[in-house]
């Protein structure tokens, strides 16, 4: 008689295990059938092979699942690589590129050529149907110019700095990625605007998905950092805060630095309407369907006072 074989106990145990992974994102599925979400998608994660891939099933599984995902990418070191390569040099005010003509061209080169159709090509490859296009498309961001200013240490004046080509959102109109989202096409954004009298401009990837967030009321919108979330004074990760408990870290010092404008961005687009925020390490593999698809989140929460 021949005797049945024996199966290793992880064999045994897999199929319970994904049925139970299965069963807890059930309702997470259903809450964001057919929702929009928004995903800003840039960082460490872009130069990743590995990570990008991950992103791409992510954006693949969401699509498939009923989520009418968004994304809207970077491309900064890709940018400054390219720069470099060309030999143009690049200056900085404030942490933002002052971008003169020449260099706005190579932005957009960059941004809405080849970086935005490797995303596009990355998740079609996986199963996806992805359409990449840019701010400039349809008119879907209409920018005008960015004005910072800075404080001079020792005179203690404030002055205004030309960061050339780089802009703001002024006006969104979203019916481009309207249609393209109701043809069950995936979205891939890259963030260059136009103003109303033809100027191209460079936009932060942030600022522009928040922009497009508000207009759209998107359900959520994920941005993916090199950071694990909002952190509190002993670098815990904070899994979820209100707008008002957002203020109050930032007025009493526990949020700081480069994490102040990107949550008070946060703060902005929930007042726009979109539901919660959240800040997403974008390190982290499938951080994405961890965040939307389990109880356990990978980033940190921002919503709307109750």
């Amino acid at each position: 008689m021949t005797e049945k074989p024996t199966l290793p106990l992880e064999s045994v145990l897999a199929p319970g295990l994904h049925a139970e992974i299965l069963s807890e994102a059930l309702p997470y599925m259903q809450r964001y059938d057919r929702q929009i979400v928004v995903v800003k998608y840039g960082g460490h994660a872009m130069g990743d092979a590995k990570l990008a891939e991950d992103f791409a099933q992510d954006i693949v599984l969401l699509e498939q699942s009923g989520v009418k995902p968004i994304v809207v990418h970077g491309g900064g070191p890709q940018i400054g690589a390219m720069l470099e390569k060309l030999k143009i040099k690049s200056e900085f005010a404030n942490g933002l590129r002052i971008t003169d003509r020449a260099t706005v061209e190579i932005v957009e080169m960059v941004l809405a050529g080849s970086i935005n159709k490797q995303i596009v090509s990355e998740i079609n490859r996986l199963g996806g149907k992805a359409c990449g296009i840019c701010g400039k498309d349809g008119n879907l961001m209409i920018a005008r110019k960015l004005e910072r200013t800075v404080r001079d240490p020792d005179s203690n004046i404030e002055k205004v700095v030309d960061l050339g080509f780089v802009g703001e959102p002024e006006r969104v109109n979203p019916h481009i990625v309207e249609v393209i989202s109701a043809s069950d096409l995936i979205p891939v954004i890259a963030p260059i605007g136009v103003s109303a009298d033809g100027t191209t401009y460079n936009i932060n990837a942030d600022t522009f998905a928040a922009a497009l967030a508000g207009a759209m009321k998107a359900k959520r919108l994920l941005l993916l950092t090199d950071v694990p979330g909002v952190l509190d004074r002993e670098k815990r990760l904070i899994p979820k805060l209100t707008v008002s408990e957002a203020r109050a870290l930032i007025a009493d010092g526990t949020i700081s630095g480069g994490m102040i404008p990107k949550v008070e961005s946060c703060i902005e687009v929930i007042q726009a309407g979109v539901e919660g925020v959240v800040i997403i390490d974008g390190r982290v593999p499938h951080a994405v369907l961890l965040e939307l698809f389990t109880k356990h989140g990978a980033g940190t929460l921002i919503v709307r006072d109750t």
